[in-house]
C-alpha cells in the first residue's frame, strides 16, 4: 500500500473514531434519567445502614453493598444483555467505557458529594454569608446531603470493587488498566478518602493544596516593615482596595510551641459606594488545624469615611505546636460596618505563613471572592455537610465571604 493510501486509511479512521465516540457519548447520556432514578434509590438505601463500624459490622459491610448495588446491577443487567448482542465488539467497548464513566461521576454528584447542579462552586461562594444560614447552603444540594459515616464509605468502597468487576466482566469487558487509571474512579475514591478525614485533617488539606485564592495567588508584596512602600508590582484585575498586615512568627525554643502576632497597619484606595456612611473594618482570622480551642478571630475597630483607613492594631494568635506554620493561613475581609444589620463585604485576601519569613509586612490587592481547585471544593463541601462542627461552619462562612454585586464599583 503506498503512503498515500495508508494515509487516506488513517484519516478516515480516525474520523469513524471520533464518531463513535460522539455516538456512544450521545447514547449514554440518553440513560441519565434513568441513572437518576438508580442513584436516588441506591442513596436511600445507603443512608438507611446505621451504626459504627466495628468487628461485628464488617462482616455486614458485604451484604450492605450488594443490596445498596440492587437497583444500579437491575439497571445494567437489563442493558448490557441487549447491547452485547446487537452491538459490534468496537462499539459495544465504547458504549461500556461510557456507561463506566457516567456510573462513576453519578456516584459522585449523587451519593458521595450530592449537589444540586455544576455550579456549586459559585453558590458555596455566594450562600452562607452567616453561621446561621449554613441551611442555606444545604438547600441548594440535591437529594438528602447526607454526611457519610464510616461504615457506609466502607460499603461504598466494595461497592466500588464490584461495580469494577461487573465492568470488567472477567476479561470480556473492559480492561483492568483502563477501570483502575479513570480519572472518574480516581475523582470518586479520593473524595472518599476525604470524606473520612477528621475536620482538621481536611482544613490542612485545604490550607496547603490552595495557592491560589485571591488574584490567582500573585499580587501579595512583601517588605520589611510597613514603613517601607513596595513598588506597584504587577498589576491585578478589577482593583478594589489594598490591606496591609506586619507578620511577626515565633516558635519557642523549648517548647515548640507556635505564635503568630498580626498587625493590622491599615487599608488603601478602597472601592466602595454607599448611601450613608461607609464604616470600613478588618476582620482578621487564622485559619488552621487544631484551633478549636483557641482563639481564631479578631477584627480592628471602624473608621468613619475612610477610603485608606489606618487601623495600627495588633492581635495575637496561638497555634500549639503539633503543626508548621505552613499549615496556616491569615484570612483579612474588609467590611463596611453596617447597624442593625449584616456587615457588607468589601473585598477579602489571604496569607499563607509558609510563605512568611520571620517578619515582614504583606500589601494584599484585595479580591472580590475567594477561588479554589477541585480539591478545595471537595473539602469545603464535606465540610459543609458537617452542620454540628462549629470550626467547619465557620471555615465555610469564611470560605464563602464574598463582595456584594449589588455595591460597590
Amino acid at each position: 500500500m503506498d503512503s498515500e493510501a495508508s494515509d487516506l486509511l488513517n484519516e478516515l479512521q480516525v474520523k469513524l473514531n471520533s464518531v463513535l465516540d460522539d455516538l456512544s457519548s450521545t447514547f449514554g447520556n440518553s440513560f441519565q434519567s434513568q441513572m437518576r432514578e438508580c442513584m436516588r434509590q441506591m442513596a436511600s438505601l445507603l443512608y438507611q445502614i446505621k451504626g459504627p463500624l466495628n468487628d461485628n459490622t464488617k462482616n455486614q459491610v458485604e451484604a450492605d453493598s450488594d443490596n445498596m448495588l440492587r437497583p444500579l446491577m437491575d439497571f445494567l443487567d437489563g442493558k448490557l444483555t441487549l447491547f452485547a448482542t446487537v452491538c459490534e465488539k468496537t462499539v459495544l467497548k465504547r458504549v461500556l467505557k461510557e456507561l463506566w464513566r457516567i456510573v462513576m461521576t453519578s456516584l459522585e454528584k449523587n451519593i458521595v458529594l450530592p449537589q444540586g447542579n455544576d455550579t456549586f462552586g459559585a453558590q458555596i461562594l455566594s450562600a452562607a454569608k452567616e453561621l446561621g444560614q449554613l441551611s442555606k447552603l444545604k438547600d441548594h444540594m440535591a437529594g438528602e446531603a447526607k454526611s457519610l459515616s464510616l461504615r457506609q464509605c466502607a460499603v461504598m468502597d466494595v461497592a466500588l470493587d464490584t461495580i469494577k468487576q461487573y465492568f470488567h466482566a472477567g476479561g470480556n469487558g473492559l480492561k483492568k488498566a483502563f477501570l483502575e487509571k479513570s480519572p472518574e474512579l480516581s475523582s470518586l475514591r479520593h473524595a472518599l478518602s476525604l470524606y473520612t478525614q477528621t475536620t482538621d485533617t481536611l482544613i490542612k488539606t485545604f490550607v496547603s493544596s490552595q495557592h491560589a485564592q485571591v488574584h490567582n495567588g500573585k499580587g501579595i508584596r512583601f517588605t520589611p516593615n510597613e514603613k517601607i512602600q513596595p513598588s506597584r508590582g504587577s498589576c491585578v484585575d478589577k482593583p478594589i482596595g489594598e490591606v496591609c498586615v506586619h507578620i511577626e512568627l515565633y516558635t519557642h525554643p523549648k517548647s515548640g510551641e507556635r505564635k503568630v502576632t498580626a498587625k493590622v497597619v491599615g487599608a488603601s484606595d478602597l472601592k466602595w459606594q454607599t448611601s450613608g456612611m461607609f464604616r470600613p473594618f478588618v476582620e482578621i482570622t487564622m485559619i488552621g488545624p487544631h484551633l478549636s480551642d483557641k482563639k481564631r478571630k479578631f477584627q480592628t475597630k471602624s473608621k468613619n469615611n475612610s477610603w485608606s483607613p489606618k487601623f495600627n492594631e495588633t492581635f495575637h494568635f496561638i497555634l500549639g505546636n503539633q503543626d508548621g506554620f505552613e499549615c496556616y493561613e491569615l484570612q483579612l475581609c474588609v467590611k463596611d460596618y453596617c447597624f442593625g444589620r449584616a456587615d457588607s463585604v468589601v473585598g477579602v485576601a489571604v496569607v499563607q505563613l509558609r510563605d512568611i519569613k520571620g517578619n515582614c509586612a504583606c500589601w494584599c490587592p484585595l479580591g472580590y471572592r475567594l477561588h479554589m481547585d477541585d480539591t478545595g471544593l471537595t473539602a469545603t463541601r464535606i465540610l459543609s455537610q458537617r452542620s454540628n462542627d462549629d470550626v467547619a461552619k465557620e471555615f465555610v462562612r469564611l470560605k464563602s465571604e464574598t463582595r456584594s454585586a449589588e455595591e460597590g464599583t
